[in-house]
């Protein structure tokens, strides 16, 4: 019972510093100003993640010393997260090379994997693989990925918010289902952290999530999927498939972005998202449409996946195909004059 009364105070603790963040923002001029590759036309102070950085990992070792989040994934999130945030800051406030931020995000998965044991083995097609060395390698790069995408896909107000949300609370509900319950702890403090973030930031937002909170939310969610990898194979496909969202975009925009040669580490408009809120003339609708798309279409399969109704190599597949088809639809990938 007492661990419910830290959760409003997380999400307060979270809403709080916010407006500290903004109001700091704003006195340093830490402003996002629209330019050619913006997606929002008003200039808007940035770097408000820090906020669920700090909020989330004030509470980790809490959970850690309470037996509610293993002291393994504490580590994991204490040392990696912390490590991505301080580096998304400092490019916040100046510029970082892309070879050394890189170098950063490797270095923070392989701390991540290094805690957590690697990659389990996985069930996939009814065929159990038992990868090795190579099952950690595809880990690493997974990391790695997940951080980057995460800072790609946050380009419109509330977006990341809400997609961190939706999977947090529906990894919550996969481990209740899988008989995990103990493990929900971690999901629903980051949702709340991320909640007290989001007052600020639903459409139309007063600060933006910045670097350090969107490199921080994408290997933070890398680290929890992995935890429920080793819980529960199944359960790995069913973050997979809560991760839809943003894995089926950003990975759709990089490859064809790559197809035609471009340089994927600058600055763009083309992913998916993008097109459609300028389609649409505003954020709020696709921002609406992520979470509609997670609780109707991705949530129910991940639940069956969970409960051994699909195997998870199906159940991926099925979540993903309609996807992929919005993702083309909405010409992720292609020049923005299109």
């Amino acid at each position: 019972m007492t661990l419910w009364l830290f959760l409003p105070l997380l999400l307060l603790l979270a809403w709080l510093l916010t407006g500290w963040l903004r109001r700091y923002a704003l006195a340093r001029s830490i402003i996002d100003v629209p330019n050619a590759r913006s997606s929002h036309t008003v200039p808007t102070p940035r770097g408000g993640g820090v906020a669920i950085v700090v909020s989330f990992l004030v509470m980790v070792p809490v959970l850690a010393s309470q037996a509610l989040l293993d002291w393994s994934v504490a580590w994991a999130l204490l040392g990696a997260g912390t490590g991505i945030a301080i580096l998304g800051f400092l490019d916040d406030h100046g510029h970082i090379a892309a070879r050394w931020r890189l170098l950063g995000h490797f270095g923070a998965s392989a701390w991540v994997l290094f805690c957590l044991g690697g990659l389990p083995p996985q069930e996939v097609f009814g065929h159990t693989l038992e990868l090795g060395w190579i099952g950690h390698l595809l880990a690493l790069f997974y990391l790695v990925w997940l951080l980057n995408l995460y800072n790609f896909m946050d380009g419109i107000d509330g977006l990341a918010s809400i997609e961190a949300i939706c999977v947090c609370l529906g990894g919550a509900l996969l481990y209740v289902f899988a008989g995990h319950p103990v493990q929900v702890w971690g999901c629903i403090a980051l949702a709340c952290a991320v909640a007290g973030f989001l007052i600020w930031n639903f459409p139309p937002a007063r600060i933006f999530m910045g670097d350090a909170g969107s490199g921080f939310l994408g290997i933070a969610l890398g680290i929890l999927s992995l935890q429920a990898a080793w819980s529960d194979a199944a359960l790995f496909a069913g973050w997979l498939i809560l991760l839809g969202v943003f894995i089926v975009d950003a990975t759709t925009t990089l490859i064809r972005r790559l197809l035609r040669g471009e340089k994927v580490y600058e600055a763009h408009r083309s992913h998916a998202y993008q097109f459609a809120s300028r389609q649409f003339g505003r954020h709020l609708p696709v921002t609406l449409a992520a979470l509609v798309i997670n609780l109707v279409w991705l949530l129910p399969l991940a639940v069956a996946v969970t409960l051994g109704w699909l195997d998870a190599g199906v159940g991926v597949s099925i979540a993903y195909a309609p996807l992929v088809v919005l993702a083309f639809t909405f010409n992720a990938g292609q020049p923005e004059n299109r």
